[in-house]
């Protein structure tokens, strides 16, 4: 059998399946993904390093 590119010995066009695991995949992430709670957890996180750069400074100085 000739080998075709982009093809498996099955005659799957790799490409195609590529983009559809692809759009799969993206949609699965976005579905479970909350971007509220994400950005919340961001802004805590930033605070929470302030917090801490802060503390140190301070026993920096004692």
């Amino acid at each position: 059998m000739k080998k075709q590119p982009n093809k498996t010995q099955a005659g799957t066009n790799v490409e195609k399946v590529k983009q559809q695991n692809a759009g799969a995949f993206a949609e699965e992430f976005a579905s479970e993904t909350n971007a509220a709670e994400v950005k919340k957890q961001n802004r805590q996180s930033e605070a929470n390093k302030g917090n801490q750069q802060n503390q140190q400074n301070q026993q920096n100085k004692q």
